[in-house]
């Protein structure tokens, strides 16, 4: 006889472990290392100096020479339409009386034995000398009366002026204004110590080129080239007595004006470090740096754009 045995009950299937709950802005995800503020003040603090560094090199080489070559461009194309349409500055206001704005287009310097050509900006502080050289403004412009000065970078922005001291007597120096074209011929180079030249004749016109000597980036002292007028002298509508500019547009000063752009490009940077630092901990890697790193560049060139403001003017 068969014995017949009921089966075993049934089982209900394991339960599936519970989900961990969402991660969210502020939540920490559960295995990731614990928050460190001090840590991600100190890589906030290397992106900061790695901006920085990087846009104080790309400023005074690469980057800093395009931003040259885009500025004189455009000084150039404004230059000729004032020629053209006679209202090229003169002196020390605009043909309408209004006064002239620091970095306005005043000439075109050509120097054929450097094949230099270059527009001069009216002022010679350090962010006016980014585009080109400089008329310092208690001088008489080219052509004129009296003793004319333009300065002009040894190495940085374009570095115009790097060659000034290979210039030989008696070369050729043309300088185009609203009122003509000045040639000048060279009559010596002076280095930081060597004697002044015998003072311009009252009546007659001179020029003084002037920039920085010492090696690469590093300015050690003051590098003149003279030259006197060969060409009929115009006349000059009056002029302040020399003296009357600013510090900031002395030979080898910085600008002091420029401490603002410094703190407000500086408090930027910080910000962006710092977002950068908390998104590497929340977000993936190769996402933050992919957004970080054209802000961080964008600032950090901005920064040591500012910064380079501070620095000597015939860098």
């Amino acid at each position: 006889m068969t014995v017949l045995t009921p089966p075993p009950p049934a089982t209900a299937p394991p339960a599936a472990p519970a989900a961990p709950p969402a991660a969210g802005p502020g939540t920490a995800v559960p295995g990731a290392p614990p928050a460190r503020p001090g840590l991600a003040l100190t890589g906030a603090a290397l992106c900061v100096l790695a901006a920085v560094l990087l846009g104080f090199v790309a400023n005074l080489t690469l980057v800093g020479h395009l931003q040259h070559s885009r500025d004189q461009q455009t000084a150039y194309d404004e230059l000729r339409r004032q020629l053209a349409l006679g209202i090229a500055p003169v002196g020390v206001r605009t043909y309408d009386d209004q006064p002239l704005a620091p970095g306005s287009p005043v000439a075109l310097l050509r120097i054929p034995a450097l094949g230099l050509r270059e527009v001069v900006g009216e002022g010679t502080t350090s962010g006016v000398l980014m585009s080109g050289p400089g008329h310092r403004r208690d001088t008489p412009l080219p052509g004129q009366a009296g003793t004319s000065v333009i300065m002009g970078r040894q190495w940085g922005y374009g570095s115009p002026f790097h060659a000034l001291d290979r210039l030989p007597v008696g070369a050729r120096i043309e300088v185009t204004t609203g009122q003509t074209k000045a040639v000048y011929a060279v009559t010596g180079v002076r280095r930081p110590g060597d004697p002044l030249p015998v003072r311009t004749t009252p009546g007659k016109g001179g020029l003084t080129l002037i920039t920085a000597t010492g090696g690469p980036y590093t300015p050690s002292g003051v590098l003149r080239v003279d030259a006197e007028l060969t060409t009929p002298v115009q006349p000059a509508p009056p002029r302040p007595p020399a003296g009357w500019i600013a510090p900031d547009e002395e030979a080898l000063a910085g600008e002091k004006g420029a401490w603002l752009p410094v703190l407000l490009w500086s408090q930027a940077l910080l910000a962006a470090a710092l977002l950068t630092a908390w998104a590497l901990r929340r977000r993936g890697t190769w996402q933050t740096w992919v957004a970080a790193v054209p802000v961080l560049g964008a600032l950090g060139l901005a920064l040591a754009g500012a910064l380079t403001r501070l620095l000597p003017n015939l860098l």
